[in-house]
């Protein structure tokens, strides 16, 4: 005997009883407008009714039998859902609105188990999909579910409405909630002033040369951050979780961490391991070491911790030793990925991603040893007469690009398709001034650029250094590679694409574009012993796209590996 499909899951009842509740006390829409949309109801034309009753919230006007029909007439639905005659049954559907929210709850849940239902067909056809790599089926898969529990399986466009609506309630908050900062807190009071917290949905790079204290000012972070009750997931590829904890410990305690490694406590010391160790327990950190993890991976971890117990801040140390989730050959390219990736994270789960990232031996070669922007790893620059292609069929030289500091529409590839496209640049700015080498091609092409920067190959993106004449570069080959001097260089931030066509070759921009903070960690006494500035760490803000940039200075504790407020301090900045 064949079993009969089951029916799809809603409940009438509960749908029209929401609604009469409502039009018998309008006031109950703040209890279920938090989880309730007008797209939770299956039947349309109760969704309708849902949809007039919150706009006509929205504008503060009344709410009763009266004005819901002659906004349903105005939108051209009240024929459609019945009439007067069918408001009317509707307020005779419940005798209160007390039990609104029960009410509601049943209609949420049987949408919920209705998405429920589209995700599992969406799933049941990406398994069919044979031809496409497992692992990346299987990242779908869970975006699926993901989506559902978060309420995010519809992903149309906004109407700006909406979006002005949430925007005016911010700004009510924030005017009601002033001099309190707004991001995860940092723990550190210039830093937290500058950037009212580390931001929901922001990339933030922290960069520095080796042994300067990017792990350090990490792990100060994560421990900071959640003494204020956040919770924070750290992704630690060079150390294992026990030499993470060993650093939080010194840290917490003030005991050497050499010693604490050898296990050389002294006698009076025992009390306060004891008590750091079981305060430390309790904080909601949570730490995977797992060596050389995938992009892949680590979404897909950060994605079931936030779903089990929420995040509010993922730490990454370093990105430079994750790997890439298709096999590939250059790096260059891999790292790219990477980087997109971790900000793809950030918005997907709406908080704060803060990955290390190495910087490149150029700081090395320079008198002035302070880290700017180029040195990115994977990054690198042109030449102010470089010509840009821009999408109106004109061509302009970066340095008039970075002159107007105007977004310009530019032709860039999709390398999903092949083709080249219009695509807004965000800016152009200028570097500063190194040595750049001149790549000439077969066609007749001449680009000069620093020999980190980027090329579009048969076999991917390779960095200027590791081209070779012979080989094909945008549909052109590389005659020679040359020194020409020292000139002022420049670079172009492309989101989406990644890259753009300069003197007619698809060249790549650099690392930093993802971020949307990039903060450089500078230390004058490795490069100057006799400094006055001994401890003294300056955190330089290179780059913040919604706020300001500038220095602050911390005090870096070498034999904790710590970094502390400076002296000169004052109050803390206060977090709710």
């Amino acid at each position: 005997m064949a079993t009969p499909d089951k029916m799809i899951p809603h409940n009438v009842e509960a749908e029209e009883a929401v609604i009469g509740s409502l039009l018998i006390d309008p006031e109950a829409l703040f209890r279920v407008s938090p989880f309730l949309k007008g797209e939770d109801f299956y039947i349309q034309k109760n969704a309708w009714i849902y949809e007039a009753i919150f706009a006509l919230y929205e504008r503060r006007e009344p709410i009763d039998f009266v004005t819901l029909c002659d906004e349903l007439e105005r939108r051209e639905q009240l024929e459609e859902v019945g009439g007067a005659a069918y408001i009317t049954r509707l307020i005779n559907a419940v005798p209160s609105a007390i039990h609104v929210e029960a009410y509601g709850h049943i209609v949420e849940q049987a949408a919920i188990r209705r998405r429920l239902i589209s995700a599992a067909s969406q799933i049941a056809q990406l398994a069919y999909r044979e031809t496409e790599d497992v692992d990346q089926t299987v990242d779908q898969a869970e975006q699926e579910l993901f989506s559902v529990s978060q309420r995010r399986i519809t992903r149309d466009l906004a109407p700006i409405q909406e979006i002005i609506r949430r925007y005016y309630d911010r700004i009510e908050y924030l005017y009601a909630h002033q001099g309190e900062p707004l991001g995860v807190p940092t723990g550190f009071i210039d830093l937290d002033r500058l950037l009212g917290g580390l931001q929901r949905s922001d990339f933030i790079l922290i960069a520095a040369r080796p042994s300067v204290g990017k792990t350090s000012l990490c792990l100060s972070v994560a421990r900071n951050a959640a003494r204020h009750g956040q919770h924070v997931a750290v992704f630690s590829l060079e150390m294992s979780g026990e030499q993470v904890v060993q650093r939080l410990v010194s840290a917490e305690t003030g005991i050497d961490s050499q010693r604490l490694r050898l296990g050389n406590l002294r006698e009076d010391e025992w009390p306060l391991f004891i008590q750091a160790t079981g305060k430390l327990a309790d904080f909601p950190v949570f730490i995977d070491d797992t060596p050389s993890i995938s992009a892949l991976q680590l979404r897909t971890k950060a994605r079931r911790l936030h779903a089990e117990h929420g995040l509010d801040l993922v730490l990454v140390d370093y990105l430079q030793l994750m790997t890439g989730d298709v096999r590939s050959e250059n790096r260059v390219q891999e790292v790219s990925y990477i980087s997109r990736s971790l900000k793809a994270l950030a918005r997907e789960l709406d908080l704060p991603v803060v990955a290390a990232s190495q910087l490149s031996r150029a700081v090395e070669q320079r008198t002035n040893k302070r880290p700017v922007l180029a040195d990115l790893r994977e990054s690198g620059c042109l030449t102010g007469d470089t010509l840009v292609q821009l999408a109106n069929g004109r061509r302009a030289a970066i340095s008039q690009l970075a002159e107007r500091g105007k977004p310009v529409p530019v032709m860039a590839l999709n390398e999903a398709t092949w083709q080249l496209e219009p695509i807004e640049a965000r800016k152009a700015w200028l570097v500063g001034v190194k040595p750049v080498f001149r790549l000439r091609t077969q066609l007749g092409r001449e680009v000069r650029t620093t020999a980190n920067h980027k090329f579009l190959t048969l076999s991917g993106w390779k960095r200027l250094d590791q081209l070779e004449p012979g080989e094909h570069i945008s549909w052109d080959q590389v005659v020679s590679i040359e020194p020409a001097g020292v000139e002022e260089v420049y670079d172009m931030e492309v989101p989406g694409h990644h890259n753009f066509v300069a003197d007619d070759i698809i060249v790549h921009n650099s690392l930093e574009q993802d971020a949307d903070v990039v903060m450089f960690i500078y230390r004058d006494e490795l490069y100057h012993p006799d400094t006055e500035k001994q401890h003294i760490a300056d955190i330089i803000v290179a780059k913040h796209r919604n706020g300001p940039t500038g220095t602050i200075q911390l005090f870096f504790r070498n034999r904790l590996a710590q970094f502390l407020d400076a002296e000169t301090r004052q109050q803390p900045v206060e977090f709710a």
